[in-house]
């Protein structure tokens, strides 16, 4: 009898240790680590970031480096790789930029050699934007595909579209699963090897949300810690008054730091528009509200200085010619928006020294600091 119990507590040891070692073996799933966005000063609390898409530090070392990886198109060869950071360059403020290598004039075109059907947005401060995306808001909240509403939809839209990178994401998927790297960043990111375009666009949005812009001269007088000169306070009281520059309503001031409402304005640059009819680009062909009619999005006026040409068109090359299409180049049209409070007078009509000063104020938003900061740009790529 006690040869019995001796044995069957043998074996019941022998089991449980058994247990215990397999345990230990087995891979635990991974616990991401929660990534934290530092709003700055002044700047606004509220955040737009999906429930399903919670920031994470893997998510976003991951979607940097899908983000500078140009086999995201699907492709091996050389002249067959694109990525968003083949038009978004960070020295143009996440912009293609009026001196792109392959691009003329700055307007990017696919693999296909189709261009966009607009000139670009730059990405940095979309954290903020609640309004949709695009220069027209079609990819956003009032967008009735869910698959076309949120930030993370750019991605699997730009692998597909004809004037982007004109691929496949089941070609694009296969691929990323063959990179040795992948599978595990993937079960870093969302506790899974398993790739799916689904997961590569939520970590490219972790990755964009975290492009942030907010070291200007501008805020660093906002923090106290510089002075702007004469003419910038000058451009700066210009801006922020309707008598004077009248800029504020649609692009905000020191009350709004983002230099944006991301609303959607008619700024009177035309008269005659097919986009009541045929034009699938402006505001009206998301909203179906005619008084839409050749509105687009008022983009943020930070980083001026790197982001050129301007408008959804790139009609305009410099600042310069910005600045004078306002003092005395708007055109009357049923359609221009109520904001337009010079529209009769043809625009604001400032004096050059006035214009002189709008400008320098202007150019107190570029932020140096955002254009060459290293967790910005490129991640190691095997």
């Amino acid at each position: 009898m006690r040869i019995i119990f001796f044995l069957t507590g043998f074996l019941m040891l022998f089991l449980l240790g058994s247990c215990k070692k397999e345990d230990q073996e087995a891979p635990a799933d991974p616990i991401q680590t929660p990534y934290t966005i530092i709003i700055p000063t002044y700047f606004p609390t509220l955040l737009n970031i999906p429930e399903d898409n919670p920031m994470t530090v893997e998510g976003v070392e991951l979607g940097r480096r899908l983000f500078y990886d140009g086999r995201l198109s699907g492709r091996t060869h050389p002249d067959s790789l694109m990525t968003c950071a083949t038009c978004h360059l960070q020295e143009h403020a996440f912009e293609c930029g009026i001196n792109h290598p392959k691009f003329q004039h700055g307007h990017p075109m696919g693999l296909t050699g189709i261009q966009t059907p607009h000139f670009m947005m730059p990405l940095f401060n979309l954290v903020w934007n609640h309004q949709g995306y695009l220069w027209n808001g079609f990819v956003g909240p009032l967008n009735a595909d869910p698959m076309k509403q949120q930030l993370e939809d750019l991605v699997w839209m730009g692998i597909v579209a004809p004037h982007e990178m004109a691929g496949d994401t089941t070609r694009t998927r296969q691929l990323l699963e063959s990179i040795p790297d992948y599978p595990e960043m993937f079960r870093k990111a969302f506790g899974t090897p398993e790739i799916t375009i689904r997961k590569a666009g939520k970590a490219i949005a972790q990755f964009i949300r975290t492009l942030i812009s907010a070291n200007s001269k501008f805020d660093r007088y906002l923090r106290g810690e510089v002075q702007l000169s004469d003419n910038e306070l000058n451009g700066y009281v210009l801006f922020m008054t309707e008598q004077g520059g009248d800029c504020f309503h649609c692009h905000g001031g020191s009350g709004n730091p983002l230099f944006t409402t991301n609303f959607f304005y008619n700024n009177a640059k035309d008269s005659l528009f097919t986009g009541i009819f045929e034009d699938p680009r402006d505001r009206y062909h998301v909203t179906g509200d005619p008084m839409d009619v050749g509105a687009y999005r008022a983009p943020s006026l930070r980083n001026l200085a790197f982001t050129a040409p301007y408008m959804h068109d790139g009609r305009f090359q410099t600042l310069d010619e910005v600045l004078t299409f306002y003092n005395s180049g708007l055109v009357w049209s049923p359609y221009a928006h109520p904001l337009m409070h010079h529209l009769t007078n043809g625009g604001v009509r400032l004096s050059p020294t006035e214009l002189t000063d709008l400008k320098a104020f202007l150019l107190t938003l570029s932020d140096s600091s955002f254009i060459i900061n290293p967790e910005f740009g490129p991640a190691a790529i095997p």
